[in-house]
């Protein structure tokens, strides 16, 4: 086996990592902060054992771009407790679209005219989230403020990407740039911490599931994650990753028979297809200058 086939199949096994969070949060008794307390305390620990080379950076520039992540991380578990697990990976799957609008202010990046046409497609699919009112589910008991949430996710996933190109620009060595991630879970953690307790109702089912969720579904991701993505193109990368979002619902609809909307659907088909085509537009370009 190639080191490129193996980097590509350690991004895929991270993808797919990734779209369990979906399923395991709705599966666990405990609420939404109590899983994102726990989640993110135990993900922060697994990183700081597993990516030491994180351990050393000192940066103040590391604070606001954890908060922006760790922002992410409760938006998204609170949202994906209240609507569809679809609707909420879609949903956080806008963050292009505000990143877009953000990049001229924070990192003084123009707009090209496909990113335009790009916008207008990934506005075109928030939009569709809105369209009438989806009926609550067992697995889902208030989808219109979990759709809100998640689209505040997608904007505070902007914020962490335009933050790590930031801290980007002067790490050619990739450390700082994975520094937040630690920090961002154990913000987040210790931000959730109070609104958690006192954990009423703790089985071992949750046990599992909080442990799964940390361990693995960050912790483990991320150090895949960073060991593959040097060693794949940048296009391929983004497509393989894109498995993330397609397979969040399906493990939702398998474990709790959860269908999303008609219109939501047909959103995060618009988000996912501008995405493809534009990251793959975006991979052609010469580099600037």
């Amino acid at each position: 086996m190639t080191s490129r086939t193996k980097s590509r199949l350690l991004l895929l096994a991270a993808a797919v990592s990734f779209s369990t969070g979906g399923a395991l949060i709705k599966s666990s008794a405990l609420n939404g902060w109590q899983v994102s307390s726990l989640r993110s305390g135990i993900a922060a620990l697994t990183l700081y054992l597993f990516l030491p080379q994180v351990r050393r950076v000192r940066n103040w520039r590391l604070l606001p771009v954890g908060l922006a992540y760790a922002s992410m991380l409760i938006l998204y578990v609170i949202s994906t407790k209240l609507t569809t697990a679809a609707n909420a990976i879609f949903l956080q799957s806008t963050a292009p679209l505000y990143l877009l609008l953000l990049s001229p202010l924070l990192l003084h990046e123009r707009i090209r005219r496909g990113d335009a046409v790009f916008m207008t497609s990934i506005a075109a699919g928030l939009a569709l989230f809105f369209v009438g009112t989806e009926p609550p589910l067992t697995s889902a008991p208030n989808p219109a403020t979990g759709n809100l949430l998640g689209a505040a996710s997608g904007m505070a996933w902007a914020l962490t990407l335009a933050g790590l190109r930031w801290l980007g620009r002067s790490d050619p060595a990739g450390n700082v740039t994975l520094a937040p991630v630690l920090v961002g879970n154990a913000l987040a953690s210790l931000v959730c911490l109070p609104m958690g307790l006192p954990l009423y109702g703790f089985g071992v089912k949750d046990a599992f599931i909080v442990l799964y969720l940390g361990i693995v579904q960050i912790g483990l991701s991320y150090v895949l994650l960073t060991r593959a993505i040097r060693h794949v193109p940048a296009f391929e990368a983004a497509t393989i990753l894109l498995a993330e979002p397609a397979l969040n619902p399906v493990w939702a609809w398998m474990v709790h028979g959860e269908r999303p909307g008609r219109w939501s659907l047909a959103g995060g088909v618009v988000i996912l297809t501008a995405t493809l085509v534009h990251t793959h537009a975006a991979s052609r370009r010469p580099p600037a200058g």
